[in-house]
């Protein structure tokens, strides 16, 4: 599932985030969840987004870390994927 989860960082950098949205919540992992997390900030959906980081088991970052937060899971896929 990581190239799923892969393609649906390239659409929320491209602005899709309905169809991340969609690739996220058939993902059952925690980078999953992160990323359905990510996808509900980009929203506004603040109460979302802390509900999927807790599933995710990561802090919330605030309303404000879309674009790290992207690269940090990007980071994560690739260090996954490489190890």
């Amino acid at each position: 599932m990581n190239q799923e989860l892969l393609r649906a960082l390239e659409m929320l950098d491209s602005g899709n985030w309905d169809g991340a949205h969609q690739i996220a919540q058939e993902d059952k992992t925690a980078i999953g969840s992160w990323l359905h997390g990510v996808v509900h900030i980009i929203e506004g959906d603040r109460g979302n987004a802390e509900y999927w980081y807790r599933r995710a088991r990561r802090p919330f970052p605030g309303m404000e870390s879309v674009k790290r937060e992207i690269a940090a899971i990007k980071s994560a896929l690739e260090q996954k994927r490489d190890g």
